[in-house]
């Protein structure tokens, strides 16, 4: 694991549990995170995915690279109607992505703000590609639908 801060918002990592530190560190000043969840394909434990995002309706989708399953993450099918996603790139032009969710918990243990954070594969560059608050009470199996 080598993790790279270089200048205020831009980091390296070289793996994806590389995004565990990313996520804290962003998260630090922000709010308490409570967990981080990396995404894996549930049909064939992949972890690189191209990513949708539309981060003002909170909603983030995965298609992963090898079988091309497509998933909604977290609770993105109950507000996807109203979505207009579009794909996830990384400022040097790269689609493919580890993905790690960051979550805080607020009062009784639910979930109150999500963090999307993704790690390019093409140059390991680490960055929140959407974070919400968690406006509704959220499906009881929500942290393992990332």
């Amino acid at each position: 694991m080598v993790v790279t801060a270089r200048g205020e918002d831009s980091w390296q990592g070289t793996e994806a549990r590389d995004l565990d530190a990313f996520l804290a560190d962003y998260c630090s000043e922000r709010q308490t995170l409570s967990r981080i969840v990396h995404a894996v394909c549930a049909l064939c434990g992949n972890g690189a995915f191209h990513v949708l995002v539309d981060d003002a309706e909170g909603v983030a989708g995965r298609v992963c690279l090898r079988c091309g399953d497509r998933r909604w993450m977290l609770d993105s099918d109950v507000h996807a109607a109203a979505a207009r996603p579009v794909e996830a790139a990384c400022p040097c032009g790269g689609e493919v992505f580890d993905v790690a969710v960051g979550f805080t918990l607020g009062a009784g243990g639910l979930v109150s703000y999500v963090h999307l954070a993704l790690r390019c594969l093409a140059d390991g560059t680490m960055g929140v590609y959407a974070d919400w608050p968690q406006d509704t009470e959220p499906p009881p199996d929500l942290l393992s639908r990332v």
